[in-house]
């Protein structure tokens, strides 16, 4: 038994997947960016990337089955030529679709058109400034992030997102600590961004950030990956274990193999019944039960306030 599936027990908690909710697809690991808190690792020297065959496969799947929500992230799942081929088979179908856009694609030549697109199809943008300082996003995003970011959010505006469309901003903490209260650095944002740039959006997302791929890396160079852990741990809240993503999310990597979580996914925690299993190998219904594959990085998502991919879980 994991430490994670210990501290589970002694609550007297289990943790098995709900029915499904959200169908996550990670096109694959290639971005423009390389971010230093990145869990995918992702960079653009990365070639993983999904395929013309898999992407038919799970549009087949999606078809047939048709879950309320298609979530996609990579990378920056954009560079996938298949990106919207989804993005249209979830308007056909009447699906809500997530896009998870690091901003600065919006600046990456032939995506100029990439702001109209999403708005021609109603998709809900999802997209990374972890903080509303200059300094801080270049430190963690590279140097001149900040500036595209802006000039990328006030062309969404432009079209409508943050006003007519659903605009989300993410936030993660630049080093080993748990994102502050969500509410009170929502208002922050909206006030700065407001303020400096003239920038409108929905909600805030607080993510807490993960100790694997490169944030683990970085944590493990410098001393700290012990002492983080130890925060996460011993801020466990079982009051977020109902709300946990895992329990209605299914997390498909780029060649169709499903995962409890996006973070399971980098971790290569495949779902298994008897062999690795893929989307076209399972049904929803056949999901609904399961127990979750658990490890110490779950402790990120239950600590505090606990993290989602849709922000924090508790008041």
């Amino acid at each position: 038994m994991n430490r994670f599936a210990a501290h589970l027990h002694s609550e007297k908690l289990e943790l098995r997947r709900a029915s499904l909710d959200t169908l996550q697809l990670n096109l694959g690991r290639k971005c423009n960016q390389a971010c230093r808190h990145c869990h995918v690792d992702a960079a653009p020297w990365r070639t993983e990337m999904m395929s013309a065959e898999t992407a038919t496969r799970i549009t087949s799947w999606i078809r047939e089955h048709r879950p309320p929500i298609i979530d996609i992230t990579g990378g920056a799942p954009e560079l996938n030529p298949n990106f919207r081929t989804f993005v249209e088979l979830a308007a056909e179908l009447n699906l809500r679709c997530i896009d998870r856009n690091n901003l600065t694609i919006l600046h990456e030549p032939d995506f100029e058109d990439l702001s109209n697109f999403l708005a021609a199809h109603r998709v809900e943008i999802i997209a990374s400034l972890p903080c509303y300082l200059e300094k801080n996003v270049n430190q963690q995003r590279g140097n001149g992030v900040f500036a595209k970011s802006i000039s990328a959010l006030r062309k969404l505006n432009s079209v409508g997102y943050g006003s007519t469309l659903p605009l989300n901003l993410v936030y993660n903490p630049l080093g080993p600590q748990l994102p502050p209260s969500q509410s009170e650095l929502e208002a922050e944002y909206k006030e700065a961004l407001a303020r400096d740039h003239g920038i409108v959006f929905n909600h805030l997302l607080t993510i807490t950030n993960q100790p694997i791929a490169r944030f683990a890396e970085d944590l493990r160079e410098t001393g700290r990956f012990a002492d983080y852990l130890d925060l996460l741990v011993s801020n466990f809240n079982p009051t977020t274990i109902p709300a946990l993503m895992c329990r209605s999310t299914l997390s498909v990597g780029y060649n169709g193999e499903i995962y409890d979580c996006d973070f399971n996914q980098m971790l290569g925690m495949q779902m298994h019944d008897s062999k690795p299993l893929y989307l076209w190998d399972v049904t929803p219904q056949q999901l609904q039960g399961i127990e979750i594959l658990t490890a110490d990085h779950c402790f990120a998502c239950t600590a505090g306030c606990g993290s989602s991919c849709g922000g924090a879980l508790a008041a």
